[in-house]
């Protein structure tokens, strides 16, 4: 007990820094061994104990399959939903983040002090803990002991990693300080961002090593016990994004945090733009793709085993299941938080299907807004302001559609803008008039007021008339009364994913070729012709993606569409300093409260967001921290 004393007191000083919530982070842990010996060396005692402990850091992963509890989902510009909350909700962060309302006294969604029960500091301490113990654990194989210890090593790099993009430059706790630390050893200082991004990486080199003596497996072979966990093709996978985002404007040659620097002078933001950060993030991804190859991952195509569906389907579930399907072949790393995960993402997600059935589970709030729709390219591939053959100029006047348009119901009336667009817009938004596959059958989404999609109440409805249909796996099935969700792993990387980082960082390089060769593989499983017989027939600009400016433009728009509403969108902004130009247009959506189709198909004004720049590109530390410990600074602009 007096080890347990000892922690806990080193607890309520170490970073500030939260004596509360450094007791919920151990007692998250204590629960689940015997009350009368809650002690560290008990922890590491044996095999299944230090298993405990081994899950207890994993549990601090932040929930971002939960559409409340991630930041990228509700706190930018991909989802809107009506305001004031007329449902008793207890996370409203994203939305006051969304809005512009972030603050340093109470900060939202502040993973640094603890949001959801989830203390990251706190997280990083369990695994050094776990990392200073392992080797006491007698009875645990050697081959199990290398594999934890690389498993932890890299949770305890994803953990700096979360907070190094939430809140920039941090401290970096390598070790914990020993309970006999002074209160001046414990005011730790914020590191440089180039440090921070070679201590996250160099963790997880440790964890990945190499392919011959790798600790971690190429990829889960015990489906029922161990789906979730790393593997070396995870590790890999998330060094590549962690250099993307390091060679990316917001941390290569960025000026505007110039004057952040610590009290002792220390300059935490290199001004300097350095084209070797984009050569290094180039290399990261070519190995994290070809060990994604090696282990069998490939992209996703969809493959109905007894049913049979037309082209246009087969294409849009091409899209659907490569985030929806369980454990497909796409998937590099997977979230399965708190037993249901993607549940509450799809409930938010999907309206009344059935105009035969009502349930109040679907709430369908999870809004796209009009500036979403407009991301998506036409049929031919190109933006559509782009596109010579596309009438741009009236695409919010009426048409109907015929048995032709794909994605439309037959004879309804809907505007110009959801004619003739790419599979993937179809696949990922749904609209008044739009269908919807599932496969117990096919839905007729109709959302004027008072019908079956649309407004009825006081709440759960869409305030744009948008609904996001990528996020819903097709098995869901629903009655009056009952609401079965099929549980998928949420995608915190996919090979999509992954391609489109090279892709940028080849471009980056000047290697265009295999930037179009990836991309291209994506636009082929979309139903999308090539970037270059697209922009060459089709768009004003035929030449486009032959300047390196150019294509950074083209890859960019193609993430956006490739990536919309799985959490990329929020962080891609930031990352490439557009954010202040796209998150301060207004969001528009249609009237919701007519009932017929003139009416309802006027576009609205619902807000005008707010994104101060460069204030809001980081998070702010929270007035008290920085009282409690004087040498941490607070970001530009807070």
């Amino acid at each position: 007990m007096k080890q347990l004393t000892a922690c806990l007191s080193y607890l309520s000083a170490c970073l500030l820094y939260l004596a509360c919530s450094c007791l919920v982070a151990c007692n998250k842990y204590l629960d689940i061994v015997p009350d009368n010996v809650p002690t560290i060396d008990h922890a590491f005692s044996n095999r299944l104990e230090a298993e405990k402990y081994l899950f207890t850091c994993y549990s601090y992963l932040p929930q971002d399959d939960h559409p409340d509890k991630n930041p990228a989902f509700s706190g930018g510009d991909e989802a809107w939903t009506y305001w004031p909350m007329t449902e008793d909700f207890f996370f409203l962060d994203p939305y006051n983040i969304a809005r512009g309302n972030q603050n340093v006294a109470q900060p939202y969604m502040n993973y640094w002090d603890g949001y959801d029960n989830k203390s990251l500091w706190q997280g990083i301490r369990a695994c050094n803990i776990f990392l200073e113990n392992v080797n006491n654990v007698r009875d645990l194989q050697p081959y199990e002991k290398a594999r934890w210890t690389a498993e932890v090593r890299f949770l305890k790099a994803y953990f700096h990693w979360y907070l190094f993009r939430m809140y920039g430059p941090i401290p970096v706790v390598d070790k914990n300080l020993p309970v006999t630390a002074t209160p001046e050893e414990i005011k730790v200082y914020r590191q440089p961002v180039d440090s921070v991004v070679n201590y996250i990486t160099r963790l997880i080199d440790d964890a990945a090593g190499n392919t011959d003596n790798s600790a971690l497996p190429d990829k889960i072979t015990s489906s029922t016990t161990e789906l979730g966990r790393i593997t070396r093709v995870a590790a890999l996978a998330i060094k590549a994004r962690v250099l993307v985002t390091a060679a990316s404007p917001l941390f290569n040659g960025n000026n505007d945090f110039g004057g952040l620097k610590n009290n002792n002078g220390q300059l935490l933001f290199n001004a300097q733009y350095d084209a070797g950060k984009w050569e290094k993030a180039r290399i990261a991804c070519k190995q994290a793709i070809d060990a994604a190859h090696a282990a069998g991952g490939k992209l996703y195509y969809f493959n109905p085993a007894v049913l049979t569906v037309t082209p246009a389907t087969r294409v849009e579930m091409n899209i659907r299941n490569a985030v929806c399907e369980k454990w497909n072949s796409e998937l590099i790393w997977g979230q399965t938080s708190a037993g249901l995960p993607a549940y509450w993402l799809q409930t938010y997600a999907c309206p009344q299907l059935d105009p035969n059935m009502f349930n109040m589970n679907l709430k369908g709030k999870l809004a796209p807004p009009l500036k979403m729709a407009e991301l998506f390219y036409t049929r031919n591939g190109v933006p559509i302001e782009e596109d010579r053959t596309w009438d741009y100029a009236r695409r919010f006047q009426l048409r109907t559609a015929t048995v032709k348009d794909t994605g439309i119901q037959e004879g309804y009336r809907t505007i110009g803008l959801h004619f003739e667009r790419e599979p993937r817009f179809y696949a990922d938004v749904a609209f008044d008039g739009a269908t919807w596959f599932m496969r117990n059958g096919n839905y007729n989404i109709q959302s004027k007021l008072e019908q079956h999609s649309g407004k009825k109440q006081s709440r759960l409805y869409s305030i744009t008339g948008y609904y996001t249909k990528k996020v819903v796996n097709w098995n869901l099935v629903y009655n009056n009364t009952s609401l079965d969700v099929e549980y998928y792993p949420w995608p915190l990387m996919r090979l999509g994913d992954l391609y489109l980082l090279y892709a940028e960082a080849s471009n980056e390089t000047g290697n265009p070729a295999d930037a179009l060769h990836y991309i291209n593989l994506l636009r082929a499983r979309a139903g999308v012709p090539s970037v270059e017989y697209a922009w060459s027939n089709y768009s004003v600009k035929p030449s486009k993606y032959a300047t390196k400016e150019g294509l950074r433009e083209i890859i960019r728009q193609e993430r956006a569409i490739e990536m919309a509403f799985e959490g990329s969108r929020f962080w891609d902004l930031r990352r490439w300093k557009t954010a202040p130009q796209v998150l301060n247009m207004p969001v528009f959506g249609w009237d919701i409260l007519q009932a017929n189709y003139e009416d309802y198909n006027r576009r609205v004004f619902l807000y005008s967001p707010r994104f101060v720049a460069p204030r809001d590109y980081f998070w702010p530390v929270r007035e008290t921290d920085l009282q409690v410990n004087p040498n941490l600074v607070q970001n530009t602009g807070w």
